[in-house]
């Protein structure tokens, strides 16, 4: 006979079918939505092979890609390290789309299956579907039918200018995608579902823009006047930080579908963008939420002190943050500081000290935790959650502190320690190291020639004396000369006008 107990169980034993899923995937669903008031994306849970889980991570995660050698040699490389054990699997992979793609591993146990849609099915989908920098950067409703447009684009390119052709603008595109982004909203994510029937409009209408543009440029070798020069910037837009956008729309000797290529690699990239500003508090959500579900299930009797037991281990690993000395070490874990705060924050809600209450007055003593925190998940990324609600006590359980290298002293400086003014200053010095404005090498293309010999300038602003290493410079810039089409030249100055370094560059055999 069974016991009441054994009945609540969603499961016994690691073994587990598909009805199994949608029952835990129910009770995840009761905790996240109904306790927690969480609103996430529709899920739809697919269920993939260790190959195709190396197949997903040498192709940035998507479920559907375009082709490209490097794709191939990554998946060469982690497959390697993985059959030789240096290298584990996710459990899971998430995509940021509507409805919200959760990928899980067969051979997770039934336990592991709960956790991942727990952790990513609620916590990521939620933070996707809510997170402001996620609404206005990204288009979860196209990605999909935009993937499978762009896949379908470059292989059309390959059968009629060759796989060489493709794979050389594919390489010159990747190497400027981390420049291909635009940080502000005055230029939002385009409509993804409608851009293939946009295509032969968009050639069009760029063919007219540049007709327009070089019409622009003065006769003969005369000086271009003041009214003339401003109208040349203006009708360029420069300055312009988007590099890819400011290519795909005016460098003079590429091809329609050579621009198209260039515009998919951007609107790609410009996806991930947000990921980017908002690792820590991602992460740190989807681990609280696990945290918070599974323990909830346990409480209720849903889960067994085995399944238990098995959570705390695998949740124990993925929070853990190793010391300096530790030879896993490789700087703050994401997943350990964001899970830190959460908890912190709830702690400061319901049981606040009275450093607490000086520090976050507006939070301290609410008795709401999950409201404050779902506030916080949908209005801020790593930056400032990191300035805002970064604890004294939070500090103080990671053992922060602030110290200055300069390289023109022989010693190290204890900037900042455990008091009222280093934690300010721990605080800030953290809250910069997520901010992505210095952690991306500023770069802005500032001017072009158009009346001499049609030279590209673009400008580095120096922080920090912080310059571009001279050997990945030349190679990036190589690219942006191939792709314009004439010279370029790149030239590292800091705000007070001085020139720190510059560099040039040629074109090598033009796109045809």
């Amino acid at each position: 006979m069974t016991t009441l107990a054994e009945n609540k169980l969603l499961f016994k034993g690691a073994d587990w079918d598909f009805d199994l899923i949608k029952r835990v995937h129910e009770a995840c669903g009761e905790i996240g939505i109904n306790e927690m008031g969480l609103d996430p994306y529709p899920n739809q849970i697919e269920v993939i092979t260790t190959e195709q889980m190396l197949d997903a991570y040498a192709s940035t995660g998507m479920p559907l890609f375009y082709r490209h050698w490097s794709f191939g040699k990554e998946f060469a490389r982690n497959e390697a390290l993985y059959r030789k054990g240096y290298q584990g699997l996710a459990y899971e992979i998430v995509i940021n789309s509507n409805p919200c793609l959760v990928y899980i591993m067969e051979e997770n146990s039934a336990t592991m299956q709960t956790l991942v849609i727990a952790h990513a099915g609620y916590g990521h989908s939620h933070f996707f579907k809510n997170n402001y920098v996620f609404k206005q950067w990204t288009d979860a409703d196209g990605i999909l039918d935009y993937l499978e447009f762009a896949r379908a684009y470059i292989a059309k390119c390959e059968d009629r200018y060759g796989q060489e052709e493709v794979e050389r603008m594919l390489d010159a595109a990747h190497a400027l995608q981390s420049h291909g982004v635009h940080r502000f909203p005055r230029k939002r994510m385009a409509d993804l579902r409608s851009e293939q029937k946009r295509e032969e409009e968009r050639r069009l209408h760029g063919e007219q823009l540049f007709n327009d543009l070089w019409r622009t440029v003065p006769a003969g070798k005369r000086k271009p006047n003041k009214d003339e020069d401003e109208r040349r910037k203006a009708l360029l837009g420069l300055p312009e930080e988007n590099l890819l956008y400011f290519l795909e729309k005016t460098a003079p000797r590429l091809a329609p579908w050579q621009r198209e290529i260039l515009r998919v690699v951007r609107l790609i990239n410009q996806y991930f963008y947000p990921q980017r500003q908002t690792k820590v508090m991602n992460e740190g959500c989807a681990t609280y939420v696990h945290h918070r579900i599974m323990n909830r299930l346990h409480e209720k009797g849903q889960i067994d002190d085995g399944s238990f037991l098995e959570f705390i281990h695998s949740h124990t690993g993925v929070v853990l943050q190793p010391g300096l000395d530790d030879r896993r070490y490789s700087g703050i874990n994401p997943y350990a500081l964001g899970f830190a705060m959460c908890c912190d924050i709830e702690r400061i809600c319901t049981k606040p000290t009275d450093e607490d209450r000086e520090w976050m007055p507006d939070i301290a003593g609410n008795n709401d935790p999950y409201g404050t925190l779902r506030d916080i998940w949908a209005n801020y990324r790593d930056e400032s959650f990191v300035s805002q609600f970064l604890s004294p006590a939070c500090i103080r359980d990671f053992g922060l502190f602030r110290v200055v290298d300069d390289e023109e002293q022989e010693e190290m400086n204890v900037a900042a320690i455990h008091d009222e003014r280093g934690y300010r200053k721990i605080r800030r010095a953290l809250s910069k190291h997520y901010d992505i404005a210095y952690r991306d090498p500023d770069i802005q293309i500032v001017d072009v020639d158009l009346a001499g010999d049609r030279k590209l300038i673009l400008g580095h602003r120096v922080l920090d004396g912080i310059v571009l290493e001279e050997g990945d410079t030349q190679k990036v810039l190589q690219h942006v000369a191939d792709l314009w089409g004439y010279d370029v030249k790149l030239v590292e100055a800091d705000d007070s006008g001085v020139v720190r370094g510059e560099h040039t560059a040629s074109p090598r055999r033009p796109f045809m």
